[in-house]
């Protein structure tokens, strides 16, 4: 049933752009770990999200194969900036290769590091950020993005339920699961934001900044 209800919301949703499709079948093809590809649905919930909150500067930690980014690409209004930080440099060609053909790359910058290192560089703030980086170090993330997040701003961040590991028990050698359920429930008892985990694909965040 639940693979028909998915087939069934698939159909029953915006299309996905070539670009999109390509890109998924090509992670699929020659990426390990494809599943770490937003695919149709959260691609489309996050296209809408950016065009719903219209942010005019957005920053994505963790682009792996760049379909998320192309998503809040195409959500972005006239004139709006997305920065992307990916710490696999092996992805830096593909990744420029696909941005500049995509018909969004002029907006589209990307930057190859740590994010840990190279946020702090950029010297911007965001309006909206999409957080799909490496879970260990999600609470160090948000300690840093909430200083640099406009107030009425949002972090939208990815994996927050985590194969449903979140609520069990997590061995002391995971620090995957130990860093989505830390950050989890620093974002619940953070009075600066108000939150909702929505449980699509592998939970998704959102968090809006309502005071400093």
């Amino acid at each position: 049933m639940q693979d028909k209800l998915e087939q069934y919301i698939l159909s029953h949703i915006s299309e996905e752009p070539p670009v999109l499709s390509k890109t998924y079948r090509d992670t699929y093809l020659h990426h390990l770990y494809p599943r770490m590809c937003s695919g149709h649905l959260q691609g489309r919930v996050l296209k809408m999200l950016t065009a719903m909150v219209a942010p005019r500067c957005v920053l994505e930690l963790g682009a792996f194969t760049g379909y998320s980014t192309l998503c809040i690409a195409e959500g972005l209004p006239e004139g709006g900036e997305l920065h992307t930080v990916e710490i696999d440099d092996e992805l830096e060609d593909e990744l420029l290769e696909r941005f500049a053909s995509s018909g969004y790359g002029e907006s589209i910058h990307l930057h190859i590091g740590d994010a840990l290192v190279v946020v702090p560089t950029l010297g911007k703030r965001w309006d909206m950020v999409f957080m799909d980086a490496n879970k260990r170090h999600y609470p160090e993330y948000f300690d840093m993005l909430m200083p640099m997040v406009n107030t009425g701003g949002y972090i939208v961040a990815d994996n927050t339920l985590w194969d449903g590991k979140v609520v069990e028990d997590p061995l002391p050698t995971d620090a995957q699961t130990q860093g989505i359920m830390k950050f989890n429930d620093m974002v619940a008892h953070d009075r600066r934001v108000e939150t909702v985990i929505l449980p699509l694909r592998d939970g998704l965040t959102l968090i809006r900044k309502i005071s400093d």
